[in-house]
């Protein structure tokens, strides 16, 4: 399946290469505000990826600028693709596979082998502040993503994860002309969607604008028997000075499913996937969440050459669930206990920097220090029924009246109280030198990180137990143009874990150093690539390395004795090489490995859920014949993964296939487009991941085939 879809592509490029020098002149006029903090690059040809995105401290640069391997996803993408999250964004991305949190109903991205979970995000440069479950496509101008350690740029999440890549969402924000546009749609097995998306520019050289995104989904999904409703209201204002640029942004979601498909441990050999338009999870269960949020930013021209920047953001987010998530035979016999949980979290986050530039003799620099902290409290209980379970079957389910959750019982579900607080602190600075008139450029810097964690027992709320940690995170990186329409780059970076707790016992035996807290687990990464840009197309070819330790108990001690390494090649394109073509997609090769493990029981071996081959290619077409209709496609493959430590049980390789429409007309004087697409279009029953959480192997059954028609009306 890779060969045809790699040959397709290189088939496609081929055929659009005469075009691409011809058009190459008029699309390089565009200029990108360079370090910006509030501005963001424009889009690329062909609207669905932008020319640049913001790269942490260093705010927006160009892609070619950029000394790591980074691609921003628009709005304009999601529109016409109808995403419903961040999570269908991100299907887009060759190097990003989406999965489950673990027990939980959390979208988790996995990329270069590694997990990213949303609430390890950030929304305008600052962490905590997104919603943690699921984020909706209608608060979103880009979703910038970027291949690699990022704790140099970003500060280390405070989740703990983001080793093989991180995500950026941007709000928002009123463009030059004003928008009112309303749009209806049905989907699925009946879920009705409405939204409105309006924005005006104001003021007396249109300095401030306004966007305000209002959406609504109500309905069964295309999986039998679940129904979702989902409300969002987003609003964002900005201002366009030329000394000082500023934005603020707000928005309310409230997310609630009811009797959501859960995700399956197999125990044993993975079971036949059962129809994708079956739903094995009990009437009784729902995952429920409610998030505000909001963030503002603004920056300043102290002089010609010095520039200031502030951020604070926050989040206030509830979450309720009653779960009860199988374990499945090989036959397809499962058993469920239930698990009812509930959560409150307030997070503040902030960010402050200033940036100069000068020269020495023939050297130019771009100079910049900047301060951030995330601080958190969350609130959490817990309830579980008896262990024994119930019985049911994956492809005959059993409703099962609820059990009662008296068996094993954490806090008070209706009044959750403190469990957990952290603090996050760091301080960076960076010199971006440029030499040879910006031919060649150096970035070297470092980041000094703080990371504190205390957890408080749920009854009580007496300690339990504290952690301080820091480290000092370097960053080398290194941009070379042979040619204006090319860039090597190559850098080195780490990424930054919290530090473990040692247990008291390990496998019956007592743990010498129990309650040790480990140093902070620091991931290593080397990068080389080359990107290109010919005006209407682009793309670029990264080889990478990246190591990261992990531990676990040898000789009674819990200490950092194993490691992962994970390499692999990512090869990626976008565009429009030929007029009404745009291509979007690319592949990623992995060889991720177990290198230390305990007693080198599992030394070679692959982790869990880290695919050999991945691979997208997305086709848009315009048919000359009847202007205003695009025909669009999509293929989306993933390798065989592993589904076990011993590497005995593997995930057979999937393909999906996807299919859309839209036509683009004039009604009453009114532009309208109308959209129908498929996904799933052979309507495949597969397993489409494994795992995601790390050492987990739960299976994630994809999605049945799916339609989603629906109508925009611009005022």
């Amino acid at each position: 399946m890779l060969r045809t879809l790699i040959l397709s592509t290189t088939a496609l490029v081929v055929l659009a290469a005469p075009a691409m020098a011809q058009q190459q002149a008029t699309e390089l006029e565009e200029v990108i505000v360079t370090g910006s903090q509030v501005t963001i690059p424009a889009p690329y040809p062909g609207g669905q990826v932008a020319r640049g995105a913001r790269v942490g401290l260093f705010g927006a640069l160009a892609n070619l600028d950029t000394p790591f391997a980074v691609t921003a996803y628009t709005e304009e993408l999601a529109r016409n693709q109808q995403a419903r999250s961040v999570g269908d964004v991100l299907q887009n991305d060759p190097a990003v596979r989406v999965s489950k949190g673990f027990g939980n109903f959390q979208e988790l991205y996995v990329i270069r082998g590694f997990p990213v979970y949303s609430d390890d995000m950030t929304y305008n440069g600052l962490y905590g502040i997104l919603p943690r479950q699921f984020v909706a496509a209608e608060f979103l101008e880009r979703v910038e993503v970027f291949h690699g350690a990022t704790a140099f740029l970003n500060g280390a999440a405070p989740g703990g994860s983001g080793v093989g890549g991180a995500f950026n969402l941007m709000p928002k924000r009123a463009g030059s002309e004003p928008l009112t546009r309303a749009t209806v749609g049905l989907e699925g097995g009946g879920e009705v969607y409405v939204a409105a998306d309006v924005a005006r520019r104001f003021g007396a050289d249109n300095d401030y604008g306004l966007r305000l995104n209002i959406a609504r989904r109500d309905g069964e999904s295309g999986i039998e028997d679940q129904e979702r409703t989902l409300n969002v209201i987003g609003l964002g204002l900005d201002r366009r000075g030329e000394r000082a640029r500023f934005s603020a942004d707000i928005g309310w979601q409230d997310h609630h499913i009811d009797a959501p498909r859960p995700t399956v441990t197999p125990a044993g050999a993975i079971p036949d996937a059962p129809d994708a338009s079956s739903n094995f999870a009990q009437p009784w269960t729902y995952t429920d969440e409610e998030q505000l949020f909001g963030v503002a930013r603004g920056e300043f021209e102290l002089s010609n050459d010095v520039q200031a920047w502030a951020a604070v953001g926050g989040r206030s987010g509830t979450e309720a669930n009653v779960l009860a998530n199988p374990t499945a035979q090989p036959d397809g016999t499962i058993s469920a206990y239930r698990f009812d949980n509930t959560r409150e979290d307030t997070i503040w986050s902030g960010d402050v920097g200033v940036r100069a530039e000068l020269s020495t003799g023939s050297v130019d620099h771009r100079l910049v220090a900047s301060a951030s902290q995330v601080q958190s409290k969350s609130e959490n209980a817990y309830a579980f029924s008896s262990f024994a379970g119930f019985a049911s079957d994956l492809y005959n389910p059993v409703d099962v009246a609820p059990p009662v959750p008296d068996f094993f019982i954490g806090g008070d579900l209706d009044d959750p109280g403190v469990t957990e607080r952290v603090r996050n602190a760091s301080v960076a600075i960076a010199d971006m030198m440029s030499f040879m008139d910006g031919r060649l450029m150096v970035t070297a810097g470092a980041r000094y990180q703080e990371i504190e964690t205390r957890s408080y027992d749920y009854n009580t709320g007496a300690p339990l137990s504290s952690y301080e940690g820091d480290a000092v995170t370097p960053a080398f990186a290194v941009v070379y143009k042979p040619i204006e329409e090319i860039s090597l780059y190559a850098n080195y970076a780490e990424a930054l874990i919290p530090g473990q707790t040692a247990p008291a016992v390990s496998g019956g035996v007592p743990v010498t150093n129990a309650g040790e807290v480990l140093s902070p687990f620091t991931g290593e990464q080397a990068e080389v690539g080359m990107k290109y840009d010919v005006g209407r197309f682009g793309g670029s070819v990264s080889l990478f390395r990246t190591t990261l330790p992990s531990a676990y108990v040898e000789n009674n001690v819990f200490a950092a004795n194993g490691e992962q390494r994970n390499q692999g090649l990512e090869i990626a394109f976008y565009g429009a090489p030929r007029e009404g073509l745009r291509l979007l997609g690319g592949w990623t090769l992995l060889d991720a490995e177990l290198t230390r493990t305990a007693g080198g029981a599992l030394d070679g071996n692959t982790p869990i859920g880290a695919p050999e081959v991945q691979g997208n290619l997305n086709v848009e077409w315009d048919v000359p014949q009847l202007t205003g209709l695009t025909l669009e496609g999509r293929i989306v493959y993933t390798g065989e993964q592993e589904a076990n430590a011993d590497n005995t049980v593997q995930l057979d390789s999937w393909t999906r296939f996807d299919a859309g429409v839209r036509y683009d007309f004039q009604a009453g004087g009114r532009p309208l487009t109308a959209r129908a697409r498929i996904e799933n279009v052979a309507d495949e029953d597969q397993w489409v991941a494994v795992g995601g959480f790390p050492g987990a192997n739960y299976l994630t059954l994809g999605a049945p085939r799916t339609l989603s028609i629906s109508v925009s009306a611009e005022f």
